[in-house]
């Protein structure tokens, strides 16, 4: 069994032993994805929040008022730069990929896993004052299996190994969350596990099966679903942003609706078209017809799954709409978007603008809309310090280039332990004889020798 994140061995913990974090200066990963964009603008409102930086190797799909956005991936050695020279106390990672549809699985778990180190790498560094970490994560995490409970409750471990890539990447990379919180005791990590998200805004694997005009289902099941309406997703991750909550929090509406249930609340049939058994070559089949199911959706068709949402409650969370309500709204949408298509022009980021608007003596107000942001010299420093680093190449792809890691004599042994854990075996063995030679850190060592032995262990057994 997989065990929960250490994000909540802490949560036990009298609350005088731990000082409240204030968020002040936050850092939000994936900034051009749809919830880093609307988590930022829900943020710009508060105005106890002093610098929003933004990060992301895409320009911002949102527009943005007092946002400062840099164009940087996940590299380790960039983000961490970022958050010294800005004073970053909270970060808010909103990258993670939960459908794979979206992308290969190559790039999902480059994305899930590998960018989540780097990203806590950066956090964990020398100079770092972080003090806060917000992870979005999934229901993904439970899985599907017969045996599963009525509801989950954050702190059941997954009873079933990981089925499909999608899974695995997300129980690997919360594990990586959790080797933070335990190493970084003085850092308050909130790990949040949301559900089906509805909204006019959202598109996913499961919106695009529902906007068909038939909905289909698996012949003889009726799966219990259980949604969250994408103005709740923001409020969660605002709430956990906003006050001091460590630890695992499942984020679901109340009800819950089987699925023939929800066709009834779009004013649409169903069809049991998928057959129980060969369900893979049919899903396959309609995937030609234009409609993909992917492996990690079909679990919840077959058998749905639930969510216990009382914790976050207790914390003051209050939900804006219920389950019922969540479908409700998509159907209002759907009726509505025909008409209103094509009459909002997207948005699109303009640089140059956007630093006119900014910056310009003569736009009117200037002076005040600069206030909470990032200076303009405050900016041109920070570039200067990122320019040496720009054409590295450190996101930690052990696969696409050898050791040692680059910027290695940069990193600290605790640094470097959580990051080798990644590293294939002729890697492990080229960095153990580089680390002999230059440091000789027992610590370091050790867990290349941990690492070394876990990928000889599946050799031994075949």
């Amino acid at each position: 069994m997989a065990s929960a994140p250490e994000a909540t061995r802490r949560e036990s913990e009298p609350e005088e032993q731990r000082v409240p974090v204030r968020s002040r200066r936050v850092l939000i990963t994936g900034l051009s994805t749809y919830w880093g964009g609307r988590l930022a603008q829900a943020l710009e409102r508060d105005p106890s929040i002093e610098a929003l930086i933004g990060v992301d190797n895409h320009d911002p799909t949102r527009e943005l008022e007092r946002t400062e956005f840099v164009r940087v991936g996940t590299q380790h050695a960039l983000l961490r730069r970022i958050v010294e020279a800005a004073e970053i106390d909270t970060v808010i990672d909103t990258r993670l990929v939960v459908d794979s549809v979206t992308t290969s699985a190559r790039n999902a778990h480059e994305n899930n896993v590998i960018g989540t180190m780097n990203i806590l790498a950066a956090c964990s560094g020398r100079g770092s004052g972080v003090r806060k970490l917000v992870f979005k994560s999934s229901a993904h995490y439970y899985g599907t299996e017969q045996d599963d409970p009525a509801f989950f409750t954050e702190s059941m471990s997954r009873p079933h190994p990981a089925r499909t890539p999608i899974e695995r990447d997300i129980v690997e990379a919360e594990a990586a969350v959790g080797h933070f919180a335990g190493d970084n005791p003085d850092v308050s990590v909130s790990l949040l596990r949301f559900t089906n998200v509805l909204g006019a805004g959202v598109r996913t694997s499961h919106t695009a099966m529902l906007d068909l005009p038939v909905v289909p289902t698996i012949f003889g099941f009726d799966p219990r679903y259980q949604f969250v309406h994408e103005d709740d997703v923001v409020g969660a991750l605002r709430h956990v942003v906003t006050n001091d909550l460590p630890g695992v929090y499942n984020v679901a509406a109340d009800g819950v609706l089987i699925l023939t249930e929800v066709a009834g609340l779009l004013g649409k049939t169903y069809a049991p078209v998928i057959p129980p058994w060969g369900t893979g070559l049919a899903v396959a089949a309609m995937r030609r017809l234009g409609l993909r199911i992917p492996p990690e959706m079909v679990g919840q068709m077959r058998l749905g799954r639930g969510l216990d949402n009382r914790k976050l409650k207790a914390t003051g969370f209050t939900y804006r709409h219920t389950s019922r309500e969540a479908v409700a709204k998509l159907a209002e949408h759907q009726r509505l978007h025909p008409v209103l298509r094509g009459v909002r022009e997207p948005y699109r980021y303009e640089r140059e603008v956007e630093e006119f608007l900014r910056w310009s003596p003569n736009v009117r107000g200037a002076d005040t809309r600069g206030e909470g942001r990032l200076s303009p010299r405050q900016l041109v420093e920070m570039q200067k310090l990122l320019e040496p680093y720009m054409n590295a190449e450190e996101d930690l792809r052990p696969r696409e280039r050898p050791a040692p890691i680059e910027h290695y004599d940069d990193l600290t042994a605790a640094e470097l332990v959580p990051l080798v854990r990644s590293l294939a075996p002729d890697d492990l063995r080229t960095l153990r004889r580089h680390e002999e030679s230059a440091r000789g850190r027992k610590t370091v060592l050790g867990a290349i020798d941990q690492a070394l032995a876990r990928a000889a262990a599946p050799e031994a057994g075949t």
